[in-house]
C-alpha cells in the first residue's frame, strides 16, 4: 500500500476485526482527574441524530455561576474518550464548561448507516453542540469556543464560517479531509491514481446495495500487521489507534463515504469567521502541517499560528509536555473575555 494511503488509513479508523488493545476501567484512554466532573449528556442535531457528549465540569462547579463554555471535537475517525476528552477535562480543570462528543454515526452518537462519513452533518454537530450548551443556564451564550483536533480542526472552521454562535476558535494538528482525500499526503496523489481511487470506492457501492454494508471489509482501517517500512506519521498513528488510545467505540469509517470528503473544502470561507479570532497550534515537526499552513494564509485577521518545537502531529493527541495547554487557556479566555478569578 503506498505510504500516503496507508498513513489515511491509519487516520480514519480501526476495523474492528484488527482492534486490539485494553481501553481503561473508566471508559477513558487518559488519566480521569478526581476534581473534575464528567457527565454523559445527549442531545440531537438539526438531522435529529442524538449526539453524544461528556460534559465535564470545573472544580468548585456552582450552577448558579456563569461560565465560558469550549466545545472539542475529535480527530477524524475517533471518539470522545480519546485526546478529545484529554482537552475537555484539562480545559474544565481550568475554570471552562467543557464538551467533547461524537460525531454522528459513529461512537455513542446516533444516525445511520453506521461509520458514515458526512461533511455537512458533521460541521451541524459543532453548531447542535452550541445549541446544547447555550441551553445550559450556567453557560453564558456570548462565551462559547472550540477546539477542534486534527479532522474536527476543519469541520469546526466549517460550522463556524456560518455559526457566528462560536466565538472563538483554535484548531490542533489540523487536517483538511477534502483535500487529503483527494491529493492524497503531501497532495502525492496523481490524476490517474484519483480516478483508479474514485473507481474502487464507487463499485464498493455494489457491495452496499447487496445488503454488506456493515462488513468490516468495506470500512477505512488500520492494517492488521504494520508494515516494517512505515513510515513515522504511520508509526503514529499505529500506536495512538491501535495501542495506547485503543477504545471499543472506534471502528472506521465507510469507504463509500470518501467521495463526500474529495468533494469538501473546509476553508472555502474562513474568511468570514473574522473578526473572531483563530488560533492554530501544529507541532513543527507535523507531516500535516501543511495544513494548517494554508488555512492561516486564507484567514483574515485576528489569527495567529503556534508552532510547537519538535512536536509531531500525533505528540499534540496526548503529549502533555508538549501540548500547550497555558497557551490555548490564554487565547480563549481572552478571546472569550473570560478572565481568571
Amino acid at each position: 500500500m503506498k505510504a500516503w494511503l496507508l498513513m489515511l488509513a491509519l487516520l480514519v479508523g480501526v476495523v474492528p476485526a484488527f482492534a486490539k488493545g485494553t481501553a481503561m476501567n473508566n471508559d477513558k484512554t487518559f488519566p480521569v482527574r478526581d476534581d473534575v466532573v464528567c457527565r454523559s449528556v445527549r442531545y440531537p442535531n438539526r438531522f435529529d441524530i442524538q449526539l453524544a457528549g461528556d460534559l465535564y465540569l470545573p472544580p468548585g462547579f456552582d450552577a448558579n455561576k456563569k461560565y465560558a463554555a469550549v466545545i472539542v471535537g475529535h480527530p477524524y475517525g475517533g471518539v470522545k474518550e480519546q485526546c478529545a476528552g484529554l482537552y475537555a477535562q484539562e480545559l474544565a480543570a481550568r475554570g471552562f464548561v467543557a464538551l467533547a462528543f461524537d460525531l454522528s454515526f459513529a461512537g455513542e452518537s446516533g444516525g445511520t448507516p453506521r461509520q458514515t462519513v458526512s461533511p455537512e452533518v458533521y460541521a451541524e454537530d459543532f453548531s447542535a453542540s452550541v445549541d446544547f450548551l447555550g441551553l445550559q443556564p450556567f453557560v453564558d451564550r456570548a462565551k462559547i469556543g472550540v477546539v477542534g483536533i486534527c479532522g474536527s480542526g476543519g469541520f469546526s472552521l466549517s460550522a463556524a464560517a456560518v455559526d457566528p454562535r462560536l466565538r472563538a476558535m483554535v484548531t490542533v494538528s489540523m487536517y483538511d479531509m477534502g483535500r487529503a482525500t483527494y491529493k492524497g499526503g503531501d497532495d502525492k496523489l496523481t490524476e490517474a491514481q484519483r480516478r483508479a481511487q474514485q473507481e474502487t470506492w464507487a463499485n464498493l457501492r455494489w457491495e452496499e446495495a447487496a445488503c454488506n454494508a456493515a462488513d468490516p471489509a468495506l470500512r477505512f482501517g488500520t492494517p492488521e500487521v504494520l508494515p516494517k517500512d512505515a513510515p513515522l506519521p504511520v508509526r503514529e498513528f499505529y500506536a495512538y489507534y491501535r495501542e495506547r488510545a485503543w477504545h471499543p467505540n472506534y471502528k472506521g469509517q465507510k469507504l463509500t463515504s470518501m467521495p463526500a470528503l474529495m468533494n469538501w473544502d473546509p476553508f472555502l470561507h474562513i474568511a468570514d469567521i473574522s473578526p473572531r479570532p483563530i488560533l492554530f497550534v501544529v507541532g513543527a515537526n507535523a507531516h500535516s502541517k501543511y495544513f494548517s499552513d494554508d488555512a492561516y494564509a486564507r484567514a483574515k485577521e485576528p489569527k495567529r499560528m503556534l508552532v510547537v518545537p519538535n512536536a509531531t502531529h500525533v505528540d499534540l493527541y496526548d503529549n502533555r509536555e508538549k501540548i500547550p495547554f497555558g497557551e490555548i487557556e490564554d487565547f480563549l479566555r481572552t478571546a472569550l473575555g473570560f478572565p481568571k478569578e
